[in-house]
């Protein structure tokens, strides 16, 4: 019997995770009494306390979630990439990897049943070979390496058994989790916020979704020269199981080890590849963790893992692209009539339009301005900083502002390429990059004449799978 069973209900949680809550709500109002006498440079100080309290409030509420502590880790990871300050940043990566990695201790003959369950067939009957040790823990199961009777080496993906009714569970206490985290980013919506988490999630509990995401990528990168997706094994994914080809490749600790030609080389791939879902395709992962690629022998890279998957509508992306394009030509009044329209801007006249495009260009410099750069821890942190944080000199006027729920996943999955190419120390001019599909410009890059290529004998130029 596994000695950390997930439990399934919500009683016994709520009422601590209220309580943190609810004293965070406490310590903020006094910091607001307090801040009346306060120098300047004691008000950024208690602000700094406060937000630092309530980083460590998520982390602590999150770990008296059971079920969906780890996915709701992954989703809320900008905590780890600097929204605290430097000297707190490694104690942070340490609790939110202690928490992502205190998966339940589940035993083999478990899952196993959940196998044998979801393919109503005995194990040794659908598979020549199976490791019973997991390759890898994801964040609601585990992945062993099989083969099938056919010779094929797969990858199994496993649910924890139970873990769908505990993360359901979990997920009525997210409201009050939410609560915490607009202490720290007060211009976010939470009820609409916490309705795309909980869709995302609630999707991601379903493997035969994971596996139709998957198997609709493999399908555009069919051939690509140097981006691949594995195939599915549609025949034996289920709700729970899903199985697909099994790569081997370089990870990504080695990955940083390397030149910095190389290092180069996957960054752009990296940017290509999670950028360019979007832009180019509508759709895309939104969980550019480093562990969810690898570098394959052939100079590829394998991209893994499409639980936390969202598609765009057209114009929700032509949207963010004609933004986009007003940062890069400073056009401030184009921005503002954009955000007023979409209710980005729910009172315009709060706004300085200058202002404005000044915070935008801060946080987007990386990939907006026609420069060489390198990308750093130090810097991902500021850019954090600039879009969402009590110390950002933007911070008055992001307290008015409303990001629209269908544009949350596509700025985590933006913000989070950047931490994975800043621990890469990647450099290049990603501002060539993305005109590409901007303004549909001509590639700057190797990568991009091969890309174009690619896309030019397949047909498609923005195929939307």
């Amino acid at each position: 019997m596994a000695k950390d069973r997930i439990p399934t209900t919500r009683v016994g949680r709520t009422a601590r995770i209220g309580g943190l809550a609810a004293g965070q709500a406490i310590r903020q109002a006094g910091t607001h009494v307090g801040n009346v006498a306060r120098t300047s440079e004691g008000r950024q100080a208690a602000l700094e306390r406060r937000h630092i309290e309530a980083a460590e409030q998520i982390v602590e509420a999150l770990g008296h979630m059971k079920g969906a502590a780890m996915k709701l880790g992954q989703v809320m990871s900008f905590l780890d990439v600097g929204l605290v300050p430097e000297e707190y940043r490694e104690e942070f990566q340490r609790k939110l990897g202690k928490l992502r990695d205190a998966a339940p201790t589940v035993t083999f003959k478990q899952m196993r049943k959940v196998i044998e369950e979801e393919l109503d067939e005995p194990l040794n009957e659908v598979f020549e070979e199976f490791d019973d040790e997991p390759i890898a823990a994801a964040s609601i199961g585990q992945v062993y390496r099989a083969r099938l009777n056919d010779g094929r080496l797969v990858a199994v993906k496993v649910q924890y058994p139970g873990v769908a009714a505990a993360v359901r569970a979990d997920m009525q206490n997210l409201g009050l989790i939410l609560r915490l985290l607009k202490r720290i980013a007060p211009g976010m919506d939470p009820k609409a916020i916490g309705e795309e988490i909980r869709n995302r999630i609630e999707e991601e509990l379903d493997y035969e979704l994971e596996a139709s995401n998957q198997r609709t990528l493999a399908r555009i990168f069919r051939g690509h020269p140097f981006i691949f997706v594995p195939d599915v094994v549609g025949s034996l994914s289920r709700e729970r199981v899903m199985v697909s080809e099994y790569v081997h490749g370089t990870g990504f600790e080695e990955l940083k080890g390397y030149s910095q030609e190389d290092r180069d080389r996957i960054g752009e791939i990296l940017f290509r590849f999670y950028f360019g879902c979007l832009y180019r395709h509508h759709q895309f992962s939104g969980d550019p963790h480093p562990g969810n690629s690898m570098l394959l022998d052939d100079g590829r890279m394998a991209f893994l893992d499409f639980g936390l998957f969202k598609r765009m509508p057209a114009g929700a992306v032509e949207l963010e692209i004609e933004v986009a394009r007003a940062i890069i030509e400073g056009d401030a009044q184009t921005i503002m009539r954009l955000g007023t329209e979409t209710g980005f801007f729910p009172d315009p006249d709060r706004f300085d339009p200058e202002r404005v495009l000044e915070h935008f260009r801060a946080a987007t410099a990386w990939y907006t301005t026609d420069q060489c750069i390198e990308l750093t821890p130090e810097y991902a942190t500021q850019v954090l900083i600039d879009m969402s944080d009590p110390r950002s000199q933007y911070f008055g006027q992001m307290r008015y502002e409303k990001a629209p729920p269908d544009h949350i996943f596509g700025r985590r999955m933006e913000v989070l390429t950047l931490a994975v190419l800043s621990q890469l120390h990647a450099r290049g001019n990603f501002n060539r990059i993305a005109r590409e599909w901007f303004y549909e410009a001509e590639p700057a890059t190797e990568l991009g004449l091969q890309e174009a290529e690619f896309y030019s004998s397949s047909g498609r130029t923005r195929a939307v799978g």
